[in-house]
């Protein structure tokens, strides 16, 4: 087993600090010959070559698409990594192991062959209090349509997504989110059974 609980860095987002990180990665579409699964495995590789430290995979689970409906299921996990990377520079690394992997941006929620969403930065709150609830109440017709045009985080959207909160729970479910003051394993427990049923674990943390 490749799965520990994570001690999380209690830094504010100051230059030069360590702190830790949590990401979602996940994919429902094939690169090449390789199946999601397989994507999933060699991405968490490269993962692991860069400034990313200490890095902790959660089990990979079966997902059903977002929004419900729009295309075949998906293979997500979640993992936890320190660094010394300010939280913009993280996302940027993200972003370019996304485009090395086949990511295109044509459909918000589209299918994707590797999905890396950065979902917080210790007890960073980014930009600030007033946009991040501004993205948190975005009403659901909007969101759909609308996307930041800078980081937010923590990630505006993870306490409601049962993909994301599962994976989290093998790897941190005592962090704290800085805004809303839930831990991960209460926004996991927020959710409907129904919703967390529908996270069906496929295999153990790979040992990447």
């Amino acid at each position: 087993m490749c799965i520990k609980t994570a001690t999380l860095s209690k830094g504010i987002g100051i230059s030069g600090m360590t702190l830790r990180y949590l990401a979602a990665i996940g994919g429902n579409q094939p690169l090449d010959d390789a199946q999601p699964l397989d994507v999933l495995h060699a991405a968490l590789k490269r993962i692991r070559g860069t400034r990313l430290a200490e890095l902790q995979v959660s089990s990979l689970y079966r997902t059903p698409a977002f929004p419900p409906g729009s295309g075949p299921d998906f293979v997500n996990a979640a993992f936890a990594a320190d660094s010394d990377l300010p939280p913009r520079a993280v996302l940027d690394l993200l972003h370019e192991i996304e485009t090395e992997f086949g990511r295109t941006r044509t459909l918000r929620w589209g299918g994707r062959t590797l999905d890396l969403d950065l979902l917080a930065a210790g007890n960073t709150v980014a930009p600030d209090p007033v946009t991040w609830w501004h993205w948190h109440d975005l009403p659901a017709d909007r969101q759909a349509a609308e996307a930041p045009g800078q980081m937010i985080l923590p990630h505006p959207r993870m306490q409601d997504r049962a993909f994301v909160l599962g994976p989290l729970m093998d790897i941190a479910p005592d962090w704290r989110h800085p805004v809303l003051e839930r831990s991960v394993a209460e926004m996991w427990a927020d959710l409907p059974a129904t919703e967390r049923q529908s996270v069906v674990r496929l295999a153990d943390s790979p040992c990447v």
